[in-house]
């Protein structure tokens, strides 16, 4: 488990000026579970990640990883310490000289009285995990950025660690790329047992593989739950726009061309946000409004996403007929899905 308490990180620079990172961030990360935390740039994701294996040092808090208190640690207790932490970066970090066989071995050479056929085999070992095995004498410059990250992954495995760091570690790659990767992540925490913590910037991201994530924003926690949590009902403006830019794109551009009206008359049309959860997303739901309530139901627009192998869909319907219709519609509605958002009235106004 990781632990942290009241974490703060404050940065000095040039003639005395200050700048505070982190602001008494408290955060419990659980065994064996995939944690996600994203923010914009400057949210304080990438110093906070860092101070779980001490690269950065908190200004004050504390910080308790696998049972040890990493503030009150030497170097020399952190070094032995940090071989369970495993980490992995943008740039994949990789030494050009060396290949891809050394890369991964390099972590284990720099210990005294190392076995170098034992070596030999983790090494191995590792490539074949992460679907390398082939390529165990290239150079980095042979392989594309997807490869590259994959070594970069077998080495932060070589040492055995119970938790995995992902600081961008899928920012310098393509869609198609970072699905694979997520994937492979996903497979590693099931085979292996480990924790993992990924650092983003991108909510597809923590959509495909986080459990649990946590929002940064100006250096302090905006929001907190699961995965499914935070993409059905996110609570802060910074959580709405990143979820709405992932999962809710097209409707976004639906609404931006209709304008609403909050009073309405017969013969007005009224617009919903529906959310839809689990099961429920498989339901005839709009069929069976139509037909119980006699209201003209057309679907606008809509998308259908899965968090956590859950189906979360999301639809923008309009809803025309008597103002009985529509209010017995609504109500319908709001009995049958997990959240019904009224957008407004399209009509004349009055």
């Amino acid at each position: 488990m990781i632990k942290l308490q009241k974490i703060t990180k404050i940065y000095e620079l040039d003639h005395g000026q200050k700048v505070q990172a982190l602001k008494g961030i408290d955060l419990e990360i659980r065994d064996k579970e995939i944690f996600g935390i994203i923010g914009l740039s400057g949210a304080g994701k990438s110093t906070l990640v860092r101070i779980i294996n001490m690269l950065e040092r908190p200004t004050s808090g504390s910080c308790e990883v696998e049972g040890f208190e990493m503030t009150k640690l030497s170097e020399h207790q952190l070094r032995k310490v940090r071989r369970q932490i495993g980490m992995i970066f943008q740039q994949f970090n990789l030494l050009s000289s060396m290949t891809v066989a050394e890369n991964v071995a390099f972590p284990l050479m720099m210990e005294k009285g190392v076995d170098k056929k034992a070596v030999k085999e983790r090494v191995l070992k590792l490539l074949k995990m992460v679907g390398l095995a082939d390529k165990a004498d290239a150079y980095p410059s042979q392989l594309s950025g997807g490869q590259k990250q994959r070594v970069g992954i077998a080495r932060a495995l070589a040492t055995d660690p119970k938790i995995l760091l992902c600081d961008e570690a899928t920012s310098a790659l393509d869609p198609k790329t970072t699905g694979s990767i997520l994937k492979l992540l996903l497979e590693l925490r099931d085979s292996l047992g480990l924790t993992i913590v990924i650092i983003t910037h991108q909510m597809e991201v923590i959509k495909a593989c986080c459990d649990r994530v946590a929002v940064l924003d100006g250096g302090v926690i905006a929001e907190l739950g699961s995965t499914l949590e935070i993409f059905s009902t996110p609570k802060k403006d910074l959580t709405k726009r990143l979820v709405s830019a992932t999962v809710r794109h097209d409707v976004q551009e639906l609404l931006e061309t209709k304008s609403f009206h909050q009073d309405y008359q017969d013969g007005d049309r009224c617009c919903l946000e529906l959310l839809f959860l689990g099961s429920k997303a498989n339901d005839p739901v709009i069929v069976d409004t139509a037909l119980k309530t006699r209201a003209a139901i057309s679907i606008l627009g809509g998308s259908i996403n899965h968090i956590q192998d859950e189906p979360l869909g999301i639809l923008v319907v309009e809803i025309a007929g008597s103002c009985e219709q529509i209010d017995a519609a609504v109500n319908e509605l709001q009995q049958r899905v997990f959240k019904v958002t009224k957008l407004g009235y399209e009509g004349q106004e009055n």
